[in-house]
């Protein structure tokens, strides 16, 4: 293949009587480029013309798109996507799209083109959030949804939501993403402020996800523990915490999954406060490997 690469002219031509790259046919290099990750295939398409044609291709881009991709495009007005070839349609949707008043975020993995969802806490119920005492919002661009809720001091702690989605079927992860104490900018410095908390050392949280059709995971921990180290022996307090609740699969039978999650410590023998709560996330559960591995998960 180096040798075919270095008899390949600058306009994808071969010299006369030399076989290269640019004399492949682009069907050809379209079915390669099938088997390929998105990145690879941009990359490929700056050799010659064969592979550019290929890889503008509606054929590959509609391999990589999710099966149930209209549904994320039926959350776009008409006209973003009106008249786009597939290709374009894949880079829309791998930026967030916003639904549910933009409390709620969907998007396509760049790499293995399977979706992604991100919660945001305004979507979810959180007991006494009307209470100034208990909680209230702050403003920071540590979020994908520019704001983060800040338990101060509650005896009943409860965070829960719902998401009906019709996602395409895989083994998806459900998480929590949660900062212990609050933080704050100081002349240009992030500074993590724990003075408000407390309590999450006396009692575990609880958390747990379940789905229309049956499947349920619970978990507990405490929050004291967790915030310590991680297994590699980084100090994780003062920083977000990835909190993994479980797993749930979605076959190929149910157009809409109903998922419901929640964070709860409803012990009243004592009080908790000092923490943020972000989001929550559903991912593919093996999508950290795939991108590891550059390989395209479907």
């Amino acid at each position: 293949m180096g040798a075919s690469l270095s008899n390949t002219g600058d306009n994808g031509s071969s010299p006369t009587g030399v076989t290269g790259l640019g004399d492949m046919p682009e069907s050809c290099v379209a079915l390669v480029f099938m088997y390929l990750t998105p990145p690879d295939i941009c990359n490929l398409a700056r050799l010659n013309r064969a592979f550019r044609g290929a890889a503008s291709s509606d054929a590959v881009w509609e391999s990589k798109l999710p099966s149930n991709y209209h549904h994320m495009l039926d959350l776009l007005p008409h006209w973003r996507y009106e008249g786009l070839s597939k290709k374009s349609i894949f880079a829309l949707l791998s930026r967030p799209v916003s639904f549910d008043n933009d409390k709620k975020e969907v998007w396509l993995d760049r790499v293995s083109g399977r979706i992604c969802m991100s919660i945001s806490s305004k979507a979810m119920s959180i007991t006494s959030s009307e209470d100034r005492r208990h909680w209230n919002w702050f403003p920071t661009d540590e979020s994908r949804f520019q704001v983060v809720a800040y338990c101060q001091q509650v005896w009943w702690f409860e965070v829960s939501g719902t998401v009906k989605f019709p996602f395409p079927p895989d083994i998806y992860t459900l998480t929590f993403r949660i900062h212990i104490g609050k933080f704050l900018k100081r002349l240009g410095r992030r500074v993590s402020n724990f003075e408000h908390t407390h309590g999450w050392d006396l009692g575990p949280v609880r958390y747990e996800l379940s789905t229309a059709d049956g499947q349920r995971a619970v978990s507990e921990c405490l929050l004291h523990d967790i915030e310590q180290n991680d297994a590699k022996g980084n100090i994780k307090r003062g920083c977000w915490i990835e909190y993994k609740v479980g797993e749930f699969i979605v076959s190929g039978s149910d157009p809409v999954t109903e998922v419901r999650f929640s964070m709860k410590q409803i012990d009243c023998t004592h009080s908790k406060g000092g923490l943020c709560v972000d989001s929550v996330s559903i991912t593919p559960s093996d999508l950290g490997r795939c991108r590891k591995t550059g390989s395209f998960c479907k």
